[in-house]
């Protein structure tokens, strides 16, 4: 499977973006004075899975609906197979939509539920059986073909969501939020399932989600996006270990951010001291800071860089232990540690320190 990593203004600004299955060129949605998606342009691959992620009223399910035609883009072009399908109504686009609430017909059985779109698409009846036989065993849900949605669990219902979105090959399948109405397990359980069905399929995915993890665990490449734009466009390991914001670093994941001045020889001046930063590093502009991984943090000072707190919350966490720490200017530091190190207590002053290529310095 291929994937790409665009840089910012590519992503971000209205150039023509580079060719691909879906190509998104200066996409806009204004709605009078208020703008819900600002001019952005970016380009996915065959058989990728991009993830839309982003907290509420960020532009994710605005992009998700100007992609496959719910609603009429401001400004700009959406272009799918190589072919402009901006103003093509949403049953005219070759698009697979996936939606938290699995909209199943309650009246049909889950067999006749996957048929559904082969029969409306005219597709023959020895052809309808084959795909949906294969579509069953694809989400390992043969034994319930002739069950209703009534006497399925919420898991297995998305199951046939998927199953029905899948089986009749669309160019795109966007999903959005599908797993946002499970619990925790299970929709861990759903993340492996549809990971493999990508797999497996070789399906072209958007997918809309808030959900951090979830991004991280499924994505080929993360569309990170706030205020009605994109943010930062680039791999799971790209957003989390090299984000080029403090929006970006502290909404994926958790982080440590500490703002400074830019001494102009490699160091940040903060209010908990002057901290090295890593090699080559260079100014992002005119408020600086740096961001340490909580995972990064060590007891003691490794290289130099230092804060000093009160730890005032020990949570544990099973393959870790997390450490809170108040800082003397009100805010706080975050720990993580393994199962082997030594944990300090309650009301305990602490040195926590960095080593300098750790540290990522962001605007």
């Amino acid at each position: 499977m291929t994937t790409r990593t665009d840089t910012p203004d590519a992503a971000t600004t209205g150039q023509r973006a580079v060719a691909g299955k879906l190509v998104i060129e200066g996409l806009c949605k204004r709605y009078g004075a208020t703008t819900a998606l600002e001019p952005s342009s970016l380009s996915v691959t065959e058989g990728e899975f991009l993830t839309l992620l982003g907290p509420s009223g960020s532009g994710k399910t605005t992009l998700l609906q100007l992609i496959c035609g719910l609603v009429e883009a401001s400004e700009g072009r959406v272009v799918i197979d190589g072919r402009d399908q901006s103003r093509m109504p949403v049953h005219q686009r070759d698009i697979g939509l996936v939606f938290q609430h699995y909209a199943l017909f309650p009246h049909l059985t889950v067999a006749e539920n996957i048929a559904f779109p082969l029969k409306m698409r005219g597709r023959p009846s020895a052809e309808i059986g084959k795909r949906v036989e294969d579509a069953l065993a694809m989400v390992h849900l043969g034994q319930l073909a002739k069950r209703f949605p009534r006497e399925l669990s919420g898991g297995q219902q998305q199951r046939v969501a998927l199953a029905r979105c899948f089986v009749y090959q669309p160019s795109i399948i966007l999903m959005d939020e599908p797993l946002g109405a499970l619990d925790k397990k299970l929709r861990e359980h759903m993340q492996i399932e549809i990971k493999r069905l990508h797999r497996e399929s070789g399906a072209t995915i958007i997918y809309v989600t808030h959900d951090q993890e979830e991004a991280l665990a499924l994505s080929d490449r993360i569309c990170l996006m706030n205020h009605a734009k994109i943010e930062q466009l680039g791999t799971p390991r790209d957003i989390y270990e090299r984000p080029r914001t403090a929006f970006a670093a502290d909404f994926i994941g958790i982080s440590n951010i500490f703002r400074g001045r830019w001494d102009g020889n490699g160091s940040l001046d903060t209010a908990h001291g002057r901290f090295v930063l890593p090699s080559g590093a260079q100014s992002p502009g005119a408020e600086p800071a740096i961001v340490i991984r909580p995972e990064h943090l060590k007891l003691g000072a490794p290289d130099g860089n230092a804060v000093t707190g009160r730890v005032s919350e020990i949570v544990y966490a099973g393959s870790e232990t997390r450490v809170i720490a108040a800082l003397g200017d009100g805010g706080q530091l975050v720990l993580r540690l393994g199962p082997d190190d030594a944990v300090p207590a309650i009301n305990e002053d602490i040195v926590a320190g960095w080593a300098r290529d750790r540290a990522v310095l962001v605007a």
